[in-house]
């Protein structure tokens, strides 16, 4: 079953990577180097970025799992050491069918043993707009039931090369029996 699975994803794998990209920028080796030798030239600029998270992890289709525990995780009362992956839906407004104008993707788990603290590390991919097939990284703490919290954008891709910023979320709406959430952001980044 191990090496079914593996040669299953080899195929995936091999199929991606063959699927043209159309991102709007040129990401090859070449023309990041061009891009970094006219840096000095280019103006740093800010965007303001506004949009919804929605964690979903129940019902029949979770965009957020559990990927990993310890032992003692559920005997924890702050859940310490679970661990979920994540591609949650990015909308312009905090209703489900809202369009949707990107996912975020990545990782967060609970990492303190005090209070409820989870250890953020994702990635917001826009798939719309002058933004679509750019990134941008966030790497941080979010104390998940304090009204706002402030993670670090620590870089990006794209039209968010060398971005560095700041997002600030505050949770719209979050249902204690499932889990679920809707989390607004909004997010200022500096970048060229």
């Amino acid at each position: 079953m191990e090496k079914l699975c593996m040669m299953l994803m080899l195929m995936l794998c091999s199929a991606v990577m063959a699927m043209p990209v159309v991102l709007g920028i040129d990401e090859s080796p070449k023309a990041v180097e061009e891009w970094f030798q006219n840096l000095s030239h280019r103006k740093e600029k800010l965007t303001k970025l506004h949009f919804y998270f929605h964690d979903i992890v129940s019902g029949k289709n979770p965009t957020a799992i559990h990927v990993a525990q310890a032992n003692t995780t559920f005997t924890s009362p702050t859940l310490f050491g679970l661990v979920n992956m994540m591609d949650d839906a990015l909308t312009v407004g905090p209703e489900p069918d809202s369009k949707i104008v990107g996912r975020a993707q990545g990782i967060y788990g609970s990492a303190c043993l005090e209070d409820f603290g989870l250890l953020m590390t994702l990635n917001f991919v826009f798939t719309e707009g002058k933004h679509n097939g750019s990134t941008l990284s966030v790497l941080g703490r979010n104390s998940a039931f304090h009204e706002y919290r402030e993670m670090p954008i620590v870089g990006g891709s794209g039209v968010f090369r060398v971005a560095r910023g700041v997002a600030t979320a505050k949770t719209i709406w979050f249902n204690l029996t499932t889990g679920d959430a809707v989390v607004e952001y909004q997010v200022m980044v500096l970048h060229y």
